[in-house]
């Protein structure tokens, strides 16, 4: 017979015991800092400095303007600014001095060319360089209702407009046999499955264009899990998905994917970089065309939606590109856009489950298998149509 007694459960001291372990901690860490180990080691070891430049920007023919960063431990001094292998006369704001995570603006009175390539390089007063090239200088956009519009309509036409386009296949998807809609599906498995790798690729590549600090790599990887944790939660909270939820759902992780690509866009035209906008929006066009194709071939499995249904569906899929566009072209962030992108990521790899889903219940109702190999097929061709037309928007 077991006579032991249980412990009473009092709040205070329930509380008291949580908080003993976090009290001896900061007295352990208040403790060390007092005794200031580091005293005994600076002399020894130079400076740890990491500057990042973030953005640059040309607000007008004589000025170049810099953002930067301090990513590293240590306080860093900006001593000298050389522009194209010359030293040159510089403003600093808030000052000369960043400490951990600080940022700063420096604008350097220059007479710049226009679509010419400029090197810019910041010292340090410990003489350590940090470059900035500038592969093309032109003006950089100001903040207007005519630069928003001018953004605005560059996201219509790289994300709502390819959608919509897509879409117009559903009249012709409805009259395909069975078989053949069950490959139209597994070609849109195939197209996510492209979009994910790219995704997952060009968020690590922007992860490392950010300060080392904010650890951009694991950022996207437990990002894009977090993305992919919610949805999946959610979709198990409302029950088993229609083909309405499943077509939603591949609009929402398409639409997360066009965000992060607007970034891309906005931040590639205001610097110059895009230098071929038109060809790059006609590229765009023609890769982002069978999104539309993967977001209405659920939909044939149930009866023709009104209009709007379409319109939204569109909206949410490529309206974000706006968004995108504004905030790459006007306040663009590496460490922003990969986190977007993981996202993003993290979002098409619960719809793949969730179409993967669709497909094989689709199979079992008809008293067939899932994977053929015309569905295979299907896959397979929706990874070559992204290849292949990714070939008009890579450079």
């Amino acid at each position: 017979m077991n006579n032991a007694q249980p412990i009473p459960r009092r709040g205070a001291n329930r509380w008291l015991l949580a908080l003993f372990p976090l009290v001896l901690l900061v007295l352990l860490v208040a403790g060390f800092l007092a005794l200031d180990p580091l005293h005994f080691f600076q002399g020894a070891f130079p400076p740890l400095e990491d500057l990042s430049v973030q953005r640059v920007v040309f607000p007008d023919a004589n000025t170049i303007r810099l953002e930067v960063i301090n990513g590293g431990p240590d306080p860093v001094t900006i001593a000298q600014v050389a522009v194209d292998n010359a030293y040159w006369n510089y403003t600093i704001h808030p000052g000369n001095t960043l400490g951990r995570l600080a940022t700063a603006t420096i604008d350097i009175p220059y007479r710049w060319v226009a679509g010419e390539p400029l090197p810019i390089s910041l010292v340090t007063s410990t003489g350590l360089t940090f470059p900035a090239a500038v592969d093309v200088a032109v003006e950089s956009a100001s903040f207007s209702g005519r630069t928003l519009l001018a953004y605005a309509l560059l996201g219509i036409y790289v994300g709502i407009i390819p959608v919509a386009l897509g879409m117009l296949w559903y009249p012709f998807m409805r009259r395909v046999d069975r078989k053949w809609m069950n490959a139209v599906l597994a070609l849109t498995i195939g197209l996510l499955v492209f979009l994910f790798v790219d995704t997952i690729l060009e968020a690590l590549e922007l992860a490392g264009d950010a300060p080392g600090v904010f650890q951009g790599v694991p950022v996207v990887i437990f990002g894009a899990l977090l993305s992919l944790g919610v949805l999946l939660a959610v979709g198990r909270r409302s029950g088993e998905q229609t083909p309405m939820r499943v077509a939603a759902l591949i609009a929402l992780g398409i639409g997360l994917h066009n965000l992060g690509e607007g970034l891309a866009i906005g931040a590639a035209f205001a610097t110059g970089a895009a230098a071929l906008g038109s060809f790059l929006v006609v590229g765009f066009t023609l890769h982002n065309i069978t999104e539309g194709v993967g977001i209405v071939a659920p939909l044939t499995r149930r009866e023709q939606p009104p209009l709007r249904v379409f319109l939204l569906l569109a909206l949410l899929a490529g309206g974000p590109a706006i968004a995108g566009t504004w905030i790459g072209g006007l306040a663009f962030s590496p460490f922003l856009a990969a986190l977007f992108l993981s996202l993003g990521a993290g979002a098409i790899l619960q719809v793949i489950w969730e179409v993967g889903r669709l497909l094989a219940r689709d199979a079992r109702r008809d008293g067939g298998a899932a994977f053929t190999w015309l569905n295979f097929g299907g896959a397979a061709l929706g990874v070559l149509i992204m290849y292949l037309t990714a070939f008009l928007v890579k450079f």
